[in-house]
């Protein structure tokens, strides 16, 4: 297919803030993706997201909106997204209030990606009880949409309850900056669809299942009256570009090898019930892909899961996910291995100059 057929594809890069080893402080961790967010604007990315974590080294930022706050004043184009506020972890009031604030401080540049969560040991590290994520996570995000569309709003639910408020500072975006909702389980991809809110597809999910989540999020929210054609849904994947397909092959067996996967999957991650030890009752979808997304072989992520290899065929990958039905491409490009910047930066413009122009 030529470049010149290509329809036009956002590019964003995911920022997970990970503390690789203990030999790196949290000072360097947030100076190097700080690094990395100004190189992505540089680069004519469209868009960054930062995600929030408590208690691990996976993922060392607690409050996406003052790690954003920062970038806003560090960088001028670049939109600028919360991957993703896990709302079951916060008071929705403040939710609506700092996403505001973020809005205003970055010109009209937030995206808010929200989800319910998962990890165990932050649930716990809350006092929060994991089954309640779902109900927690619907109910937050009634209070935050309300807040910021009705001149005055007022709640009274199972979890949260407000007085009459009018709530300042109100976004500068209108009526409100775009909300994503992160989607792994097909219920979740229905749920929301139902609403018109757009995903963020599991990036743990192989291809054939984010082709099948945005075909039924298209399907079922038009059928509920939205305008599911003109709807943005954002794709995670992991990417890596290399010269040619043998490089990018033998990058990633090198990857995998320097890779500890026990850091990151293990029970303090899993959605387990500390009560019961068992799957938490409505994450009963994670039980066979968590498990299984901590030993998949790397013949099954080169063929179904990663976007990866020379330029001709990370096109082609692209262009297939489009057809799938999304328009923009949140790629992570290590985000769980540090690499040294100076290799960073030279895989993030090699993907931006080889990649993105044959997609505007």
């Amino acid at each position: 297919m030529p470049d010149s057929v290509h329809r036009p594809m956002k590019f964003s890069a995911f920022l997970l803030f990970h503390r690789p080893d203990r030999q790196r402080s949290m000072k360097e961790v947030y100076d190097y993706n700080i690094r990395v967010a100004e190189l992505l604007e540089e680069l004519g990315f469209d868009g960054l997201w930062a995600s929030e974590h408590h208690f691990r080294d996976y993922g060392t930022v607690p409050n996406t909106f003052t790690m954003l706050s920062h970038l806003a004043a560090r960088t001028e184009r670049i939109r600028l997204g919360t991957g993703v506020v896990v709302l079951p972890l916060h008071n929705p009031v403040h939710v609506a209030e700092e996403a505001a604030q973020v809005d205003l401080l970055s010109n009209g540049r937030l995206d808010l990606g929200v989800g319910r969560g998962y990890q165990s040991i932050e649930f716990d590290g809350f006092g929060l009880d994991l089954a309640e994520a779902r109900d927690r996570f619907d109910e937050a995000l009634e209070v935050i949409t309300g807040l910021w569309t009705q001149d005055t709003f007022r709640h009274e639910g199972r979890f949260y309850r407000t007085g009459e408020v009018d709530l300042t500072p109100r976004p500068l975006q209108r009526p409100h900056p775009p909300v994503y909702v992160a989607a792994v389980s097909p219920e979740t991809v229905e749920r929301y669809a139902q609403r018109g809110l757009p995903i963020l597809a599991d990036p743990a999910a192989p291809f054939r299942k984010v082709h099948k989540a945005a075909e039924t999020w298209r399907t079922v929210a038009a059928e509920a009256g939205h305008a599911a054609d003109e709807a943005e849904l954002v794709v995670s994947r992991s990417v890596w570009l290399a010269p040619t397909v043998e490089q990018a092959r033998a990058d990633q067996e090198s990857f995998e090898k320097a890779f500890d996967r026990a850091r990151i999957f293990n029970e303090k991650s899993a959605p387990i019930d500390s009560k019961t030890g068992e799957i938490a009752k409505g994450f009963e979808f994670w039980e066979g892909r968590y498990l299984k997304g901590g030993s998949v072989g790397t013949d099954f992520r080169w063929e179904q899961l990663e976007v990866i290899g020379d330029p001709e065929r990370v096109i082609g990958q692209v262009a297939m996910l489009q057809e799938f039905g999304f328009g923009h491409l949140m790629c992570d490009f290590g985000s769980t291995r540090h690499l040294p910047f100076e290799d960073m930066k030279r895989a993030i413009t090699f993907f931006a100059k080889e990649v993105i122009p044959a997609f505007r």
